[in-house]
């Protein structure tokens, strides 16, 4: 995928990102990959990382997968909250 097109997120989303990892909390997120398809997956946010200029929430999944999502990409992240 092309630098280019990487829009930075506010601050304060990136900052929600930052609190959930600290906090281990499960999240439910929806994101576009690079072949254009929504994806959805509950998941623990782990690593906040950045790469070529772009940023990456990694997560880990339900069946113990490790995943990169280019933070741009998210359309949606949501905490979880224990009932």
């Amino acid at each position: 995928m092309d630098n280019d097109d990487y829009k930075p997120i506010e601050c304060g989303l990136h900052s929600e990102y930052e609190l959930a990892i600290m906090h281990k909390s499960k999240i439910q997120l929806i994101w576009i990959d690079d072949d254009g398809q929504e994806l959805s997956e509950l998941a623990e946010p782990v690593d906040l990382l950045t790469r070529e200029k772009q940023e990456y929430l990694k997560i880990q999944t339900r069946n113990n997968g490790l995943f990169e999502i280019r933070l741009d990409k998210i359309q949606l992240f949501k905490v979880i909250t224990p009932k």
